[in-house]
């Protein structure tokens, strides 16, 4: 199993991926016919341009095993977060670490390469109880919930709890003069 970042080649292999895990009906809020071609190269675009893009190869297979992605909304005062995270593990290969794997390489990538970034947001079913675990195992913390925000798989609505991961606090040098006492001399 080998994690790598995503590119543009990847587009019609992460739709393949994307229309196997709607067929489960948990797990993604769109659904297989909103699973369009322009759909898939748009989060790709987005994420290739301000955010971050991976994918699992996993030997012996042809089909992606898995993929993540989040990126900036584009606008300065949010420059700071990632949002629109999605994750997707292919119906195969579920229960073997793969989201794990992902989210710990997505967040290993944004504490090292991406320093600006101080949250990572994402929305989940409030039903979807091992996304939640896997979620809050990584270090995302429910920040609230969106009554009747989603149309579930049977029709019904559910809560959409809203989740984020935020970037441990850094000591700046400010930080420092203040804790020790000095530089309050005049």
């Amino acid at each position: 199993m080998t994690v790598r970042r995503g590119n543009r080649d990847d587009a019609n292999s992460v739709r393949a991926l994307y229309l196997a895990v709607a067929r489960q009906g948990l797990g993604l809020a769109r659904t297989e016919d909103e699973i369009t071609a322009e759909y898939v190269c748009a989060f790709i675009e987005n994420s290739l341009a301000q955010g971050v893009f991976l994918v699992v190869e996993d030997e012996g297979r042809k089909e992606l095993a898995g993929e993540i992605h989040a990126y900036r909304n584009g606008l300065r005062r949010f420059s700071h977060a990632l949002s629109s995270l999605t994750v997707a593990v292919h119906p195969s290969a579920q229960r073997r670490g793969i989201g794990r794997q992902l989210f710990a390489t997505l967040l290993s990538h944004v504490t090292h390469q991406m320093p600006d970034i101080e949250r990572i947001e994402l929305l989940t079913h409030e039903s979807h109880e091992r996304a939640k675990a896997l979620y809050e195992s990584m270090g995302f913390h429910r920040e609230g919930r969106f009554e009747r925000g989603i149309r579930n798989a049977h029709g019904g609505l559910e809560a959409d709890i809203p989740m984020a991961w935020l970037r441990p606090a850094r000591a700046t040098a400010k930080d420092y003069i203040e804790e020790s006492g000095s530089g309050n001399e005049s």
